[in-house]
């Protein structure tokens, strides 16, 4: 693998969006282009405007049957209208994104969550034992 971007969708927007007020767009989606595997991590934590969801979808249509994108999310498909906006865009977006893809669930505690439960637990029983 040559080439790698990985980026939170609001990071990634953010990006063409200013590429897009320079002029640049063009330029920057040949660059994309380029890219053996997008990463796009944590995509819904943070809706996308109209004209994001729009960038990012030209990203996965770019994406599709051309190069190897990877998608995270704590999102069910049934709720990315909320981040994209519009039940259309959703739907291309879904049907180009699972066409020929492997889906990778998970579920369980979030680590992070677990991790903090821990570190607390150890904090407490240090304090108790010094008292």
């Amino acid at each position: 693998m040559d080439q790698l971007l990985g980026s939170r969708p609001t990071e990634l927007i953010a990006l063409m969006l200013e590429a897009r007020d320079d002029k640049q767009l063009l330029k920057f989606r040949s660059q994309l282009a380029k890219l053996d595997l997008v990463v796009l991590d944590e995509l819904g934590y943070v809706p996308a405007s109209k004209a994001g969801a729009k960038l990012l979808f030209d990203v996965i249509g770019a994406a599709y049957e051309r190069h190897s994108l990877v998608v995270t999310t704590n999102l069910s498909f049934e709720h990315w209208t909320e981040v994209l906006g519009s039940e259309r865009l959703t739907g291309a977006a879904l049907d180009r994104l699972t066409h020929r893809c492997h889906i990778l669930e998970t579920k369980g505690e979030s680590y992070r969550l677990k991790d903090a439960r821990r570190r607390r637990r150890s904090n407490h029983k240090e304090s108790t034992s010094t008292a």
